[in-house]
C-alpha cells in the first residue's frame, strides 16, 4: 500500500513547528520515522500534514545540565549509544540501547520518537520511567516538564496535547560513586519487542549497603512501570533478599495475555528478570565505571 495524501512542512524552529501543530489537529511530527513511515504505508495513520522536525538544531544533542543529562528529542539513538557522556552518566540507558530494534533502526530512530510513540514494550520509555526522567514539552504558550510516569497514559497514548512538541528528555544523574545497572528482556527473537523487560539501577556504599535503588518492568500492561523496592535501602542485597523484595514488589502487578505470551507467563518472567537485573546491578556496582560506550555493553 501507499500512504494517503498529506502536506509536508519542514519548520526551522520549535516555535514554528508548534504554530503548525496548533493550526492543524491532524498534523503529526516526524523525525526518524521508524514507526510512523510503516504506519503511513499501511494507512494506519493518515495525517493531514507531516511536520519534519529532524533538522531543528535545538532538538539535537546530549548535554549535561546540572544534575541531569538532557537528550534532545531529535537525537538519533545511535548517537546516544556512542556517547561517552551518556555511557558514564546514564549507565542504565547505555545498557538498554543495544536492545532497541536493529542497528539500522537505531541509526535512524530518535530518542524522542521512541518516547512519543509510547509502546508498552519499548526500552527507552522503560528506562525513563525507572530513572524518573522528565519529558520536556513545548507549545505556543511556552515549555513544561512532565514526569515520565505521568507522561505515559496507555498503550501508545501520552499526555501530549494538540499543539505540543516533545523537545527533550531529562534523565537524572546518580552522583554516588558506586552505581551499578542492568537490563534484561525476553522476546521471540532479537530486535523484536519484548514480552517482558526489566531495568535496574543500584547505588551501594563501601560496605555494599544499598543507598539508592530503582527497578522497572515493561511489557506487562499498557505502559512501563516503576516498582517500589524502597525497602532495600539500608540493606545488603544478597540473592535471598533480592528475591523477597522482587516478589513483594510484583505481587499486585496486573498483567495481560495475548497470542505471544499468557498473563501467567509474563508474571513469572517479570519476577525472574527483575531478580536477575537487581543481582547484576549489585554486582556491577562493585566494578569501576566504563570510560567509553564499548565497555558498557
Amino acid at each position: 500500500m501507499k500512504a494517503a495524501q498529506f502536506e509536508y512542512a519542514r519548520p526551522e524552529t520549535v516555535a514554528e513547528a508548534c504554530e503548525i501543530l496548533i493550526r492543524d489537529d491532524n498534523a503529526r511530527i516526524i523525525s526518524g520515522g521508524q514507526t510512523l513511515i510503516p504506519m503511513l504505508a499501511m494507512r494506519l495513520a493518515r495525517p493531514s500534514t507531516l511536520v519534519d522536525v529532524y533538522r531543528i538544531k535545538s532538538l539535537k544533542g546530549v548535554t549535561e545540565q546540572g544534575e541531569a543529562v538532557v537528550i534532545g528529542a531529535a537525537t538519533r539513538q545511535v548517537e546516544v549509544e556512542r556517547s561517552t557522556l551518556a555511557c558514564q552518566k546514564l549507565p542504565l540507558l547505555a545498557r538498554a540501547l543495544p536492545w532497541v530494534g536493529h542497528q539500522p533502526t537505531r541509526n535512524r530512530g530518535t530518542v524522542g520518537g521512541s518516547i512519543a510513540n509510547a509502546d508498552p514494550s519499548a526500552e527507552i520509555p522503560l528506562v525513563a520511567v525507572t530513572l524518573g526522567a522528565e519529558i520536556e514539552i513545548a507549545n505556543v504558550d511556552g515549555e513544561t516538564l512532565i514526569p515520565a510516569d505521568e507522561f505515559f497514559i496507555g498503550a501508545m497514548v501520552t499526555s501530549v496535547m494538540p499543539g505540543d512538541c516533545l523537545t527533550a528528555v531529562r534523565f537524572p544523574v546518580w552522583s554516588e560513586e558506586r552505581v551499578g545497572s542492568a537490563f534484561h528482556e525476553v522476546s521471540a527473537r532479537k530486535s523484536d519487542f519484548a514480552f517482558v523487560s526489566a531495568a535496574a539501577q543500584v547505588a551501594v556504599d563501601e560496605e555494599g549497603i544499598c543507598r539508592k535503588i530503582a527497578l522497572g518492568v515493561g511489557g506487562l500492561g499498557d505502559r512501563p512501570i516503576s516498582l517500589d523496592v524502597s525497602s532495600a535501602v539500608g540493606a545488603k542485597l544478597d540473592d535471598a533478599l533480592i528475591g523477597d523484595i522482587v516478589r513483594e514488589a510484583c505481587r499486585y502487578l496486573e498483567t495481560y495475555g495475548d497470542l505471544h505470551a499468557s498473563a501467567e507467563y509474563r508474571s513469572r518472567v517479570a519476577v525472574a528478570l527483575s531478580s536477575r537485573s537487581l543481582h547484576d546491578a549489585v554486582a556491577d556496582a562493585g566494578r569501576p565505571r566504563p570510560a567509553n560506550p564499548e565497555q558498557a555493553r
